[in-house]
């Protein structure tokens, strides 16, 4: 035997008794998954932080493709293959994203995969190694979010506050002057004068009500969370109700009505929130129709959730008004509210109400062609929420 091959008969002895400590070390870190992967990325190993972390026992998952514990959105998008890309092309590849457990709950976790290569340089896999980071992301998110509502509510208390002072107490400063004027000269007033200047009063309290009406809604939204009850509720059934209460005021207008949502669509949100939904957009899509026209509801299922809209072959909304229709600006929201009796106001309840319920909101309008309102709803109850929030990164250093 020569030198060569007795020092590498001497290494491997050595190494054997090594592999097994390092694998005693690496099974004692229960708060770590880390598994090993062959060259067709089958797990041929499993530790037991992976046991604790994903819930699969060793035997469940050693033969089991890498695939197993990606969600079906980055299986879609590829995120495996590109991962073992990465780790090929730099050495190593880390990530922060959501993973799947065996009882289909899914975690957040910092994420990195590297080859593994023997003392020949032989490619032998890979080794996988997570930690669970879902109670500091959500920490981390409930801090993000917090911030956040305080903000939206500072902005909201001074919306409805300028509200309030521009849209709320000039008209009552009118109706003040009107009741004055006819309280001192009743007597010697026409009858005619006096019943119209009655009717003045009549509507602009009626206005003025119906502004305050909205508004108590729209607090309502960020101020009183716990009348939030969403269900699984089946969308057409809704629709249906809405065109029952708007019926008499189509056809007045000779506008037709038409719901071609399927029965088999449901939502998950708070009936009440989308009942105001959807009759504020019909409302107004009823408002700005020109007699004989149609105004159309629709869906459209796209993964999690549901895109309905309503469409309308209306005036359409100028192009410099798209931008400010869900944004609390004053005139704004005089100019409509004098024009359609608090249309403005409505949809902002309508935008508050679909992020409470997370959805969202956007229209399309052609001058003269008509306007379609877009929204959407979660089909199912959410079982994490994740947000936007940047990514949190594991300290590789430690």
């Amino acid at each position: 035997m020569n030198n060569e091959q007795e020092n590498s008969n001497i290494l491997k002895k050595k190494y054997v008794p090594t592999v097994r400590f390092y694998g005693q070390i690496i099974d004692s870190l229960l708060d770590y998954s880390i598994f090993t992967l062959d060259k067709d990325f089958i797990i041929n190993s499993w530790s037991s932080g992976s046991t604790k972390i994903f819930g699969y026992e060793t035997d469940e998952v050693i033969g089991q493709h890498f695939d197993l514990i990606f969600t079906e959105k980055d299986l879609k998008n590829g995120v495996p293959k590109k991962e073992i890309h990465t780790a090929l092309k730099e050495g190593k590849a880390t990530d922060n994203r959501w993973h799947i457990a065996k009882d289909k709950t899914v975690f957040y976790a910092y994420g990195l995969v590297f080859p593994l290569i023997d003392l020949d340089g032989v490619m032998l896999g890979y080794v996988k190694i997570l930690q669970d980071l879902t109670d500091k992301k959500q920490s981390a998110d409930l801090i993000k979010k917090t911030v956040k509502e305080l903000e939206e509510l500072n902005a909201h208390k001074e919306s409805v506050l300028a509200i309030l002072s521009h849209d709320l107490r000039s008209p009552l400063s009118s109706i003040i002057s009107t009741a004055k004027y006819l309280k001192t000269n009743f007597q010697r007033m026409k009858t005619e004068d006096v019943q119209e200047m009655l009717d003045l009063l009549y509507q602009s309290s009626t206005d003025e009500l119906e502004m305050l009406d909205y508004l108590v809604e729209w607090a309502r939204i960020k101020y009183a969370a716990d009348v939030f009850s969403p269900t699984k509720i089946q969308l057409n059934q809704y629709v249906d109700k809405v065109f029952e209460t708007l019926n008499d005021n189509a056809l007045a207008n000779s506008i037709n009505l038409d719901n071609e949502i399927q029965d088999n669509a449901f939502v998950f949100a708070d009936g009440k929130m989308l009942i105001s939904i959807i009759q504020n957009i019909v409302s107004n899509a009823i408002k700005h129709s020109e007699k004989g026209g149609t105004i159309t509801v629709s869906a459209k299922r796209a993964n999690d959730k549901i895109t309905i809209h309503v469409k309308d072959t209306g005036l359409g909304i100028p192009k410099e008004m798209l931008g400010k229709l869900f944004t609390p600006q004053i005139k704004t929201l005089t100019e409509a509210r004098k024009k359609n009796k608090g249309a403005g106001i409505g949809l902002l309840l309508v935008k508050g109400f679909l992020e409470k319920n997370g959805g969202d909101i956007w229209v399309e309008s052609i001058e003269g062609e008509g306007t379609s309102f877009y929204f959407t709803l979660l089909i199912d109850e959410p079982v994490v929420k994740e947000s936007g929030s940047d990514p949190i990164m594991f300290d590789e250093t430690v």
